[in-house]
């Protein structure tokens, strides 16, 4: 693991404590009531995991949209822009729980790792389908009805049974539909170690929400033209299968950097988004 990695691999498990920081909850199987509660992380964590301090955003953005009275959420709305202009998808890379549990999972041995295949971009297109049926029109239709939280979310049934594990009454309370949870979780689980982020890639809502602000967030990829020589160590270094050398700045993106440490010519960089010039003073640059 280069120097790069080490700390991304840092900074996601610094993030994962950060937001799961009631660790009480973890021996006494009781959820954190207090205040942070009325804040929204920013990656996927379930609002039920026995020490989340926060709320997930996607959890936070159904319940605003399945109460008995229609309020549109301009705070989750707001926040979800605040994110992916500063960050983008690099809340993916280096603030997701979910997604540091999905790249833990991919180092475990298997007989073939598989990259990427054919329809796997078109594929990908699932997670935009989630977003708009489960996390928006089902719960504006059906009152009180989180449907991806409920149906649905495998970060959400992992919270759920470690809320369990020390929770005896919960347990005999758990349903069909939790079960049927558990075999989702159990897919992606299986998946994660074959394919590098499954969910992430092809499932996962609030992907689907910071994926077009890669093209205007702070965090972004530069690429330089003149030094690229096109051997395709980027995209064969990258978890999400992207192309770098086509697009740095590719929706798929979650800016881990390893492409930036692959690359032998050192064409691949971070940046700021570039500053446009005043129209009439090529020198002076806007703030």
């Amino acid at each position: 693991m280069d120097k790069r990695s080490r700390f991304r691999l840092t900074v996601q498990a610094v993030a994962a404590l950060v937001q799961n920081a009631h660790f009480s909850g973890f021996i006494t199987g009781r959820i954190y009531e207090g205040p942070g509660k009325n804040f929204c992380v920013p990656g996927l964590n379930c609002y039920s995991c026995p020490g989340a301090v926060g709320s997930c955003p996607i959890g936070s953005l159904q319940a605003g949209l399945s109460g008995l009275k229609f309020r549109f959420p301009y705070y989750i709305v707001g926040l979800l822009i605040f994110f992916g202009v500063l960050l983008g998808r690099a809340v993916c890379g280096f603030l997701c729980p979910f997604g540091l549990i999905q790249d833990l999972l991919h180092r475990i041995p298997f007989p073939k790792k598989i990259h990427t295949f054919r329809g796997d971009r078109k594929l990908r297109k699932v997670k935009y389908l989630v977003l708009i049926i489960l996390v928006i029109a089902l719960p504006l239709a059906v009152k009180l009805t989180p449907a991806f939280c409920k149906y649905f979310c495998p970060a959400g049934t992992l919270s759920g049974i470690l809320l369990a594990v020390n929770n005896s009454p919960l347990l005999q309370l758990m349903s069909g539909r939790f079960f049927w949870k558990i075999a989702v979780l159990a897919a992606v689980v299986l998946f994660s170690i074959m394919i590098s982020r499954p969910f992430c890639r092809y499932l996962c809502p609030l992907g689907a929400v910071y994926a077009p602000f890669n093209k205007v967030s702070m965090v972004r990829l530069s690429l330089k033209e003149e030094s690229c020589i096109r051997c395709g160590a980027c995209e064969r270094s990258c978890p999400m299968a992207v192309n770098p050398a086509v697009n740095p700045n590719d929706g798929e993106c979650i800016r881990c950097g390893k492409c930036i440490s692959a690359c032998p010519a050192q064409a691949l960089a971070y940046a700021s988004p570039p500053r446009k010039k005043k129209k009439g003073n090529p020198d002076s640059v806007k703030n």
